[in-house]
This record gives C-alpha cells, sequence and structure tokens, in this order.
C-alpha cells in the first residue's frame, strides 16, 4: 500500500511543479502534463513499469470527456454536423490510411503489415486535441467544430477497426505464438459477442446501443430524481461515476468503444434538466484522469529504444505528422474550411493518438504486427502527441499573427472631416455612445482597426474610417487635438490605457471618457489621467439585477431606489477605494487595507438597501411613486406582498 501511496505523490508532485509553470509560459497544460511524465519516467526513473497499467487506467479520462462532450450537444445539432461528420472524418481517415500504408510498402513491409500501420497512425488523439481546443477556446470556432467532427469519425472508426484487424494476422506470428503456449489473454474473458455468429453478434451489438439510448433518456430522470431528492452531494457524483463507468463496461462487453457509449449517452441527456450537475460532478474526475494519461504517455517513452534507432524513429514521426498534415491540408481545402480555421484544423489533429496503443497491443495480440516494429511504432505515436503542443504554439505565435498582419495591410482611409467628439472603437460599446450623440446633433469622429467592422457599420449608414486611434498621428489626423472629448471604447485593456495616457498628455484640455474592463483596470485608467471612467459590465449588471426583483414582483418604486441607493454608496465609497489601491506599494494592487475597505464597501451596500427596503419615506429626485390604486389594477399574482410600501 505504502508503495501506491508513493507513487500517486510522485505523480501529483509532478503535476504540481510542471503544469503550473507551463501555464505560465504559454505553453498549456498538456504539454505540462506530457513533460511532468518525461521527468519522473526516462529522465530521472523514479516510476516503472507500472506506468502502462496506470495509463489504461487513466483512459478513463477520455471516456468522461467525451462524455462531456455529448453533454454539450443535442441530437438535432449532432444531426446538422452529419456531412461534416461522414465528409470530413471520412476522406481523412480514407486518404491517410492509404498515404500511410503505401509509404510503408515502400519501405518492404507486406501489405497486411502496412494496412494496420495506416490505420494506427490515421487516428488522432481525442484527449489532447480537445483539452487544448477547450483551453484556448478554440472548441466553437469553424477549425474546432471540424477537428471535433473528424476525432468523432475516428472514435467510432475504432469498432470496424478492431474487427477487421484480427484478419490480417500473420501465420508465421500465429505458429510462433502457439508454439509458446499462445497467447491466454488475447481476447477479453468478458465479452459477450465473442464466438457468436456474425448476425447474432451485430443483434447483440444494435440491442446494447438501442438500450443505452433509449435506457439514458427514460430512465435517467427518475433514477436522478429519486437520487437528488436525497439532498446528498456525493450520491450524486457517486450515481454520475456509476452511470459512465456502466456504460463503458456495457460498451466493452459487446466489443464497442466505451468512448463512444459515453459519447451518444452524453447526447441523449444533452437536454435533461440534470446536465450542469452531471458537468459539475464529473468535470473534476474528467480533469485528473486527463492529466494522470498525459503523464503516462510521457512516462512511457521508452529512451532504450530511442537511443537504438534515433534516426528511425525521428524521421518516422516527422513522416507521419508531414503526412497527416498534408492529408488534413487538403481535406480543408476540399470543403472549403479558411483562413486560420484551415491551418488549426492541420496542425491541432497531425499526429496519432491514444487509440494507437489499443490498436497496437490488439495488433500484438492477435499476431499481425511483430513485436520489434511494436516498440518502435509505440515510440512514434507517444512522441507525436508529446509535439503536439508544439503545434498549438506554432499556430498561436506563427499563424496567428500572420494572418492578422494580413488583414491589418489595408492603408488607412483618410479623415477627411473634424469632429465635436472622436471616438475610438465602434464596437458594442461604441455604437451606443455615437448613436446618443449623433441622435442629439453632435458631430462625430470613428475610428476603428478591425476592417470588417468598419465595413458593417457602413453599411447600416454610419460613417467610421479604418484607422488605429493608438497612433499618434492617426488621433491628431482625425482632430483629437480641436475635439472636445475623446472617447475610448476598443476592447483592448493596455492599448486603452496607453491611449489615456498618451491623450491627456498630448492634448491636456480634452476630456477623456475611457471604457474599463473590470474595477482594477478603472482604477488604472483613472490613475493615469481618464476624466471618467465607466466598467463596461456596472450598470448593464445593475440593470439586470434590477430586472430580476421586478420579475419577482417587487414594486418597480422600490427598485428604482434600491437602484438609487447602490449608486450613492459605490459613488461614495468609489474615493477611498481608489486611494487605497494607489497606495499599494507591492504592484498587486490588492493589500489587506484594501479587502478591508472592499468589504467594508460591500457591508455598507448591504445595509443601504436594506434600509431602503425598509424606509417607507424616502423620495427620490426625479422618480415619483405610483398613482393611487396601482396595486389594485395588477392581475392577482402580480400584486406585491402586503409588507412593501407604497
Amino acid at each position: 500500500m505504502t508503495g501506491y501511496f508513493l507513487y500517486a505523490f510522485i505523480y501529483l508532485v509532478a503535476a504540481v511543479i510542471a503544469v503550473p509553470i507551463a501555464k505560465r509560459l504559454g505553453l498549456g497544460s498538456v504539454l505540462g502534463y506530457l513533460i511532468a511524465g518525461l521527468v519522473i519516467g526516462p529522465i530521472f526513473g523514479l516510476v516503472g513499469d507500472e506506468t502502462v497499467a496506470i495509463q489504461h487506467f487513466a483512459e478513463f479520462g477520455v471516456v468522461m470527456m467525451l462524455f462531456l462532450v455529448g453533454l454539450e450537444l443535442e441530437p438535432r445539432s449532432l444531426w446538422a454536423m452529419k456531412s461534416k461528420l461522414v465528409g470530413l472524418g471520412g476522406l481523412q481517415l480514407g486518404l491517410t490510411t492509404a498515404l500511410i500504408t503505401v509509404a510503408a510498402m515502400w519501405l518492404n513491409q507486406p501489405f497486411g503489415i502496412s494496412l494496420t500501420i495506416g490505420l494506427i497512425f490515421a487516428l488522432s488523439s481525442t484527449a489532447i486535441v480537445l483539452q487544448t481546443l477547450q483551453e484556448k477556446g478554440l472548441q466553437k470556432t469553424e477549425g474546432g467544430k471540424s477537428a471535433f467532427s473528424v476525432l468523432l469519425f475516428q472514435d467510432i472508426a475504432v469498432i470496424p477497426m478492431l474487427a477487421f484487424i484480427p484478419l490480417l494476422a500473420i501465420p508465421e506470428l500465429i505458429n510462433a505464438g502457439t508454439e509458446h503456449g499462445g497467447n491466454a489473454s488475447s481476447h477479453d474473458s468478458f465479452n459477450l459477442v465473442e464466438g457468436l455468429a456474425p448476425w447474432a453478434s451485430g443483434l447483440v451489438i444494435i440491442g446494447s446501443v438501442a438500450f443505452l439510448t433509449i435506457g439514458a433518456h427514460y430512465l435517467s430522470r427518475p433514477l436522478f430524481k429519486y437520487v437528488a431528492a436525497s439532498g446528498l452531494r456525493e450520491i450524486f457524483t457517486a450515481t454520475a461515476l456509476m452511470l459512465i463507468i456502466g456504460i463503458a463496461a456495457l460498451m466493452g462487453l459487446v466489443g464497442l468503444s466505451p468512448a463512444l457509449g459515453a459519447f451518444l449517452a452524453g447526447v441523449v441527456l444533452a437536454n435533461s434538466e440534470f446536465r450542469h450537475e452531471l458537468e459539475a460532478n464529473i468535470e473534476p474526475f474528467k480533469g485528473l484522469l486527463l492529466g494522470l494519461f498525459f503523464i503516462t504517455v510521457g512516462a512511457g517513452i521508452n529512451f532504450s529504444v530511442l537511443s537504438e534507432n534515433p534516426m528511425l524513429i525521428a524521421g518516422l514521426t516527422i513522416a507521419v505528422m508531414l503526412s497527416k498534415a498534408i492529408v488534413l491540408f487538403v481535406v480543408a481545402l476540399i470543403f472549403k474550411i479558411k483562413g486560420t480555421n484551415k491551418w488549426l484544423f492541420t496542425l491541432s489533429l497531425a499526429q496519432a493518438g491514444e487509440f494507437g496503443f489499443v490498436l497496437l497491443s490488439f495488433a500484438s495480440q492477435n499476431y499481425v504486427l511483430p513485436n520489434d516494429i511494436i516498440s518502435i511504432l509505440s515510440l512514434v505515436v507517444a512522441i507525436s502527441m508529446f509535439l503536439t503542443p508544439g503545434l498549438f504554439i506554432l499556430f498561436d505565435k506563427a499563424i496567428i499573427p500572420r494572418y492578422k498582419s494580413a488583414k491589418s495591410t489595408r492603408s488607412d482611409d483618410e479623415i477627411d472631416e473634424k469632429g465635436t467628439v472622436v471616438i475610438a472603437g465602434i464596437g458594442r460599446f461604441g455604437q451606443i455612445i455615437n448613436r446618443l450623440l449623433v441622435a442629439n446633433d453632435v458631430k462625430t469622429v470613428v475610428l476603428d482597426i478591425r476592417s470588417e467592422q468598419i465595413d458593417l457599420i457602413r453599411r447600416i449608414g454610419t460613417k467610421a474610417f479604418f484607422g488605429d486611434a493608438s497612433k499618434p498621428d492617426i488621433l491628431h489626423t482625425a482632430g483629437a487635438h480641436e475635439s472636445a472629448l475623446l472617447v475610448i471604447a476598443i476592447d483592448d485593456r493596455e492599448t486603452a490605457a496607453e491611449m489615456v495616457k498618451y491623450a491627456k498628455h498630448a492634448y491636456p484640455n480634452v476630456k477623456v471618457l475611457a471604457r474599463a474592463f473590470d474595477r482594477g483596470h478603472g482604477y488604472r485608467l483613472r490613475q493615469l489621467g481618464a476624466d471618467y471612467v465607466v466598467s463596461e459590465t456596472y450598470h448593464s449588471a445593475l440593470e439586470m439585477g434590477a430586472e430580476a426583483l421586478r420579475s419577482l414582483n417587487i414594486h418597480p418604486f422600490h427598485v428604482e431606489r434600491q437602484k438609487m441607493a447602490y449608486k450613492n454608496i459605490e459613488s461614495q465609497q468609489n474615493d477611498v477605494l481608489y486611494h487605497a489601491w494607489a497606495d499599494d506599494a507591492s504592484g498587486e494592487r490588492i493589500d489587506n487595507n484594501y479587502l478591508k475597505l472592499f468589504i467594508e464597501l460591500e457591508s455598507l451596500i448591504e445595509k443601504a438597501l436594506k434600509a431602503d427596503l425598509h424606509d417607507k419615506h424616502s423620495r427620490m429626485r426625479g422618480w415619483t411613486p405610483p398613482p393611487k390604486g396601482y396595486a389594485e389594477k395588477l392581475a392577482p399574482d402580480e400584486k406585491p406582498d402586503e409588507t412593501e410600501g407604497h
């Protein structure tokens, strides 16, 4: 038992040290896990042969991940992506298998071995790709959705691969295995379809999938209601784990992919009212198991085999990744995936996947591949997965800036107008400001660096100029030095701060109004000289809170008084908090004094709102109480409670 504790401690220490460092360096958590595994495995030898067993356990994280992915997809959404699923996925799998099979035959490998290698390397890493796409917020892009379609098709394709690969068994390997007593463990003793006729096996599989989908839809809801009624969170967590483990076991019993079964169950439960609770309970387990899986991939790299064949393994890894990238790029062109999405699709899938390990083990058990080839191919799979985060870094650092610079080659517009107000940024924030000013016959000069936004604004009849307002010459040309106001409504924190600083230095007589992201950013803009700063979420959140009160039949008069009380306290305490923030010399701007004052602010707001709620005699300038008889005119369910004042 002590040994297990030590191994668990080693894995956790490696993750705790490596992953935060990798994230801080912009490398992503996946690469951090892989590096952690590399350090505790091949480099220092702190873990050993147990890595393979742990990897099989940790692969359950992939099952959980696909269940969570399924929860985000409704059946209607899955059906809508059928063309991408079959078209993109099928074409990628077919072309990659064919290309790598031909390459293996060119290297003097028999057709059976070559085809098996082609099938193995046609698969990509669901775990690494989906995890990285989610971390970087790319899963909703066209490239991310296309990559997911291909990964899902590959997971489905594993099933026929497992049925087909044994047909490629090599007689010499079978004879050699028989002479050594055979492979007693070559088949899963719990496989229900083993030995059945093909038609019977098909019926069992179809029945299992039907039971999964129907059962998940009709049986899960009463089960979750029963468990939720207990009020015990840990039992709900146990139920969620039971559900996924049961699905994985069922799929394994009939020879299907547990990950695919979990995905289908997730899709069926996507409309369940318990979806968010399931996500919250499973997410921590998924994250830990996936992290453990990535560590085992790094720890499983066999340096002895690598040192014996360094050029061969390096050459094969590069060849596999390049071949897959070429195929993916061609597929992206065929399906008209453009711009950065084309490169995201190409680079994200240009590696072998975790199911490659499964197929290699399966090929060994069924006498399809010799052990010396398997040891080399396992390294190629592991190293290609290890290099995948580097491809995402290449996408971030090289591809995206290149496309941004290409877009910015549009020459600045000639600004031939001057106005009372210069507005930098015409997004959702700047548009509202501009409409109000123009409606009151105030002449504005609008600038934005996004060409597509400028074109859109012009189509709806608003005049705007393409140009970078953060550049002094552009700002001067726009007439900022002659204007009364400069409104900075851009959505870049640092650029906004630099603009405030420059504008107050270059045009001290011009009043600067600036958009802030949050309280801290607002204080910084104020420190740099902005005359008026507003948080982009402050007023909208206040209005949403007010609407929430009105929706609960709180009297509109009380709602307005509560809003006013909130604003008054916030305004009164804002200077105090700002000076506490400005006086902090640590650079963090959140010291104990600031936190103390912030807590006091929260307390003051709470007291003011409660006092206002029970004060029936307060009045507000510009807002009068509702007319007499207001309550009687409301519908019965809309009448305010008798405790409310009128």
